[in-house]
């Protein structure tokens, strides 16, 4: 029997894939990842549900396949993640032809619904779907934060650390498969440990991770600005394979839409904090998220974020629309009354800015010799990324083949040009 999974959104949700796939591989199934063409007999669909765009497109690839079941193409259809999570009623009566639908955290409940037994012996054990020297590990799940346009709280719940040991074991194993390269993730990095240690225990954690043999490169995604746990800076600094990197979405710069956004801080400690995390860790790059057309968002207030960007010359910056999504506090208190259109032009406003400042930066790397993981061979290319690139969101580094260059391997390449997000390289 065939198992065919489908992840859609985010890493987190494909790190659950990925565990689900190894229980599955141990009960005797043949499983494949977002397959060119999922025609195997059992169909899994792990859902988005964090904002529009995302919950449309799992509805739709859930309606494609419970077209297929109906017509006999696929015998079984589960469905879980975060849409099923938060409208678990709604979608049972609307899509009847989908077997189960399991929520965020129960979606083990499949294996021993096939009849097959999970093996807790292998919980920390994945199948990985990416590229076999990298891989996402995830430290914690939920969120206890109170920004009013976000459901991640809604769907995930408090937030809830992974034991320390247990992260440091799974990255053991990893490293033992060949990974090299570690992208941290959680909803806050920030808070690791509050709940369970009663102290901020990312520095802590950091810093074992980097000790551990074989690791090779740390990469940090999703801290939250308010209460940085700031002994992470010397980690950073001092740890040859913790990158000078950070993902830190900041949403907003104005008083005013900070205020609304419920970021329990101010524009002042916003630009005081990237000062100090700039000073203390010389030639980290900076990623954030910028969030325009929240309620309440004035011309003046995207004038100030505009001002923000070029001021702070981020090296990485993603721009998104509001996106008003039930039970937020957004939704229950404010009125969505700025248009669409209004809401993508100011993105594009945003982002044209941004891609000035990426092509000067990426400009400044030409004539450098920088340490590059190779990813894959294309045809004219090897493909690669340094420490300052995150895989699928960031930019990549292209080098002429006048070298065989294996993929997972690093090597020292001279930069030799540069795009507004992509390298071009040559090796030494």
């Amino acid at each position: 029997m065939t198992v065919d999974l489908i992840t859609m959104g985010c890493s987190k949700n494909l790190v659950d894939t990925e565990h689900l796939m190894r229980q599955l591989q141990a009960a005797g199934y043949r499983v494949r990842h977002d397959a060119e063409r999922p025609d195997g007999e059992i169909v899994v669909v792990n859902t988005c549900g964090f904002i529009g765009d995302a919950k449309e497109e799992s509805i739709e690839t859930i309606l494609h396949f419970a077209e297929r079941r109906k017509r006999g193409k696929v015998k079984q259809l589960f469905v879980m993640g975060c849409l099923s999570e938060r409208y678990l009623k709604e979608l049972s009566i609307e899509i009847p032809e989908v077997d189960k639908f399991y929520g965020k955290f129960n979606y083990t409940e499949l294996v021993s619904d096939l009849g097959k037994v999970y093996r807790p012996d292998l919980q920390l054990e994945r199948v990985l779907t990416t590229p076999r020297h990298y891989a996402y590990v995830k430290i914690s799940e939920g969120c206890n934060r109170t920004c009013s346009y976000c459901a991640i709280p809604i769907i995930t719940g408090r937030h809830k650390s992974r034991p320390m040991e247990d992260i440091l074991d799974e990255t053991r194993w990893l490293a033992g498969q060949g990974v090299k390269e570690f992208q941290i993730i959680a909803q806050d990095l920030s808070y690791y440990g509050l709940d369970l240690y009663k102290q901020m225990k990312l520095p802590e954690l950091v810093s074992r991770l980097s000790d551990i043999p074989g690791v090779e490169w740390i990469r940090l995604h999703y801290a939250y600005p308010a209460g940085f746990p700031f002994d992470l800076l010397p980690v950073m600094r001092e740890r040859d394979n913790v990158c000078k990197y950070l993902d830190i979405a900041l949403q907003h710069i104005s008083d005013n839409m900070l205020a609304k956004m419920r970021r329990h801080i101010t524009s002042a400690q916003t630009y005081d904090l990237l000062e100090r995390i700039r000073a203390e860790v010389p030639g980290i790059h900076l990623r954030t998220t910028l969030l325009l057309g929240h309620p309440g968002e004035t011309e003046a207030d995207v004038e100030e974020l505009k001002q923000f960007v070029r001021e702070i010359r981020f090296e990485r910056l993603g721009a998104f629309a509001y996106s008003d999504e039930d039970g937020t506090y957004a939704n229950l208190h404010y009125k969505d009354d700025i248009p669409y259109e209004t809401k993508q032009q100011r993105v594009d406003e945003i982002m044209s800015i941004q891609e000035t400042i990426a092509g000067e930066v990426n400009e400044a790397k030409v004539g450098q010799t920088m340490r590059v993981i190779i990813d894959r061979e294309e045809d004219e290319y090897f493909v690669g990324r340094t420490e300052f690139d995150s895989p699928e969101v960031d930019g990549e580094v292209l080098i002429g083949k006048e070298k065989p260059l294996q993929p997972g391997g690093f090597y020292p390449v001279r930069i030799t040009g540069a795009e507004t997000f992509d390298l071009y390289g040559e090796t030494e």
